[in-house]
């Protein structure tokens, strides 16, 4: 055997094997997975099991936390106040983020036109959530811009008081914080049709609405349900928004928590985001029985 052979068959034999070499790939995004997500988790998860009284928590293995917060009427009705801050949020959220999607992908026809516009939907998005939201309380107020508006033109003789600390108000904000979320993956998904379909579909002799519910939105599926994702994960744990906008008339279940832990009640707020996170992934997996969103990734 050649002496250069030989070399490379000692070198082949010292290289570790394609399966160790995945590993040893892999194993820094394990190593940070693991400590930044697994271990929180399961340190919730343990704390919910945990016995508190009202000055410290210690080390006890009890199911009162999840039991109250199971059976306890009041439990049932802040799940359905978020259900509804979430649905009603998803619903304009979907429809805003799709109208402009449509209108930047199919009717702005030049690509440095389509980044401007894109860009100034995204400037309200480089200040503060907080700073945005706070904004709205001056514009909806009793002697805000908009009722001050509304009675200068003479629709109404008295301010609306449901524009701000209410649900109108709390909702308004959601869409406000969350709708670039829904308007980005959907974009980004029309950038990728086909433009050749949808001349097939004309040529076939479809109007513009069968071509927009046969063609666009099927093919936008993946895009909107990512988008979802991102609306209901966000306004499932908001607490500050439903705090501020509904003036501490309303809950949620991020309030909930965020109240728990203001009183030191760490267990119990521990066991409340236990409920809240598989009811997320809940909705998460449902979601995703519908599309798969891996082909979009």
């Amino acid at each position: 055997m050649a002496p250069g052979a030989a070399l490379t068959e000692t070198a082949r034999s010292k290289a570790p094997s394609p399966d160790k070499a995945s590993w040893f790939l892999v194993s820094p995004l394990v190593l940070v997975l693991g400590v930044f997500l697994v271990l929180p988790i399961l340190t919730i998860v343990t704390v919910s099991f945990w016995d508190y009284n009202e000055y410290n928590f210690f080390p006890a293995f009890i199911l009162e936390n999840y039991s109250y917060l199971l059976t306890s009427q009041v439990t049932l009705a802040t799940y359905l106040k978020t259900f509804k801050f979430m649905a009603l949020t998803w619903v304009f959220c979907a429809v805003i983020g799709f109208t402009v999607a449509y209108f930047l992908a199919f009717h702005v026809r030049s690509l440095p036109m389509q980044v401007v516009l894109f860009l100034i939907c995204t400037v309200p998005f480089w200040t503060s959530n907080i700073i945005r939201m706070i904004s709205w309380i001056p514009f909806l107020g009793r002697n805000g811009l908009a009722n001050s508006a509304l009675i200068s033109a003479g629709v109404i003789d008295e301010p609306l008081e449901w524009l701000l600390f209410s649900d109108f108000a709390v909702v308004l904000a959601f869409v406000h914080l969350y709708c670039l979320f829904m308007v980005v993956p959907i974009f980004n998904t029309m950038m990728r049709i086909d433009r050749s379909l949808i001349e097939a579909a004309r040529d076939a002799g479809a109007s513009g609405f069968q071509i927009l519910t046969n063609v666009i939105i099927p093919l936008t599926k993946p895009g909107i349900m990512i988008g979802s994702i991102f609306v209901v994960t966000l306004v499932m744990g908001d607490f500050i928004t439903v705090r501020f906008m509904s003036g501490g008339q309303s809950a949620s279940v991020g309030r909930v928590i965020s109240n728990e832990i203001a009183l030191l009640q760490y267990p119990a707020a521990a066991a409340s985001a236990v409920v809240l996170l598989i009811t997320v992934l809940i909705m998460i997996g449902i979601m995703m029985r519908f599309v798969d969103i891996r082909k979009e990734l």
